[in-house]
């Protein structure tokens, strides 16, 4: 399963400023960046749903040459919800009531269906009066073009053209034309490795697609191609030395459970699966210390320790 408020929340932290270049210009326009400030995450109790609610990200800023700060709070919303709008308002009455300061509400929308516009208004009304009007920034990616991402230098774009409208014959090409925009950009390791992971988890290839992806960097001039592939060749060898990883563990763990048997006897099978989802290093630990053992009570302490 994609974490994906995770993977929206480690772009929009590390490119904040960036990210309202690209969408709200004038607000990021005004800001002194030497005052941004990344609040603690916000926990709400919802009652109608019966959970906590966790504010995405909240940021402290102040605007050049004023002394009064305000707050950014930013929500990435990766499915569609009933009544969001109404919880986004109740998000902003409990902020301000705590911190007393204006607050600029932003949604990002990443769903892929359905590309309707979203309501970002909340209203209370009766015939004579309009007791509440609030309305948030709507940022709908799958309602935004990537073609009219493409020539900015931004390290956002260049991730979020891979969740914007995108035709089926045109993943390839999105996929080719974000890696292009982040070679571009000469970022670091890490954040260049943030972006790529983004793009890449967002726009998985198929076979054919995959062929289409390399006929795409082949249109590209020597210089572009050569730092695309850099990139791609970095996936390559994340994913081998993941791969190696993944196969080293099923080895230990297939060999330490037939090393378990004989030692203690035939082993029940919600040890067998509490065995199986340990890692690499607790299995070699295992390893060492099941000669200890003589029986299943012993390795039942053993695990009991190790959780």
């Amino acid at each position: 399963m994609t974490d994906h408020d995770r993977l929206f929340k480690e772009l929009l932290s590390t490119f904040f400023i960036e990210f309202l270049e690209l969408f709200l210009p004038q607000v990021a326009s005004t800001i002194d960046r030497e005052s941004i400030h990344f609040l603690p995450q916000e926990y709400f109790a919802d009652l109608t749903a019966g959970e906590d609610k966790v504010i995405d990200l909240l940021v402290e800023v102040k605007q050049s040459g004023e002394e009064v700060g305000f707050l950014l709070h930013v929500e990435a919303q990766s499915s569609v919800e009933q009544n969001f709008a109404r919880r986004m308002f109740l998000y902003f009455a409990r902020l301000h009531q705590k911190y007393l300061q204006r607050i600029y509400p932003i949604v990002v929308f990443s769903f892929d269906e359905p590309q309707r516009e979203e309501p970002h208004t909340y209203t209370v009304e009766f015939p004579n009066r309009k007791v509440l009007e609030f309305s948030f920034e709507s940022i709908q990616l799958n309602r935004l073009n990537w073609r009219d991402y493409l020539n900015q230098q931004n390290p956002v774009a260049a991730a979020l053209m891979a969740k914007m409208k995108i035709a089926p014959d045109d993943r390839p090409t999105v996929k080719a034309e974000c890696l292009r925009l982040l070679a571009t950009l000469r970022l670091d390791p890490a954040r260049t490795r943030l972006i790529s992971g983004f793009v890449d988890t967002y726009l998985r290839l198929n076979a054919e697609e995959k062929q289409m992806f390399q006929e795409e960097l082949g249109k590209l001039n020597e210089s572009e191609r050569g730092n695309v592939m850099e990139i791609v060749t970095s996936w390559m060898e994340e994913g081998i030395e993941q791969g190696l990883e993944q196969g080293a563990q099923r080895e230990a763990k297939s060999l330490i459970l037939r090393q378990l048997t004989r030692r203690v006897g035939e082993l029940p099978e919600p040890i067998r699966s509490q065995i199986g989802i340990l890692p690499l290093a607790q299995l070699e630990a295992l390893g060492e210390a099941l000669l200890d053992f003589s029986n299943v009570s012993d390795l039942e302490v053993w695990l009991a320790n190790e959780a």
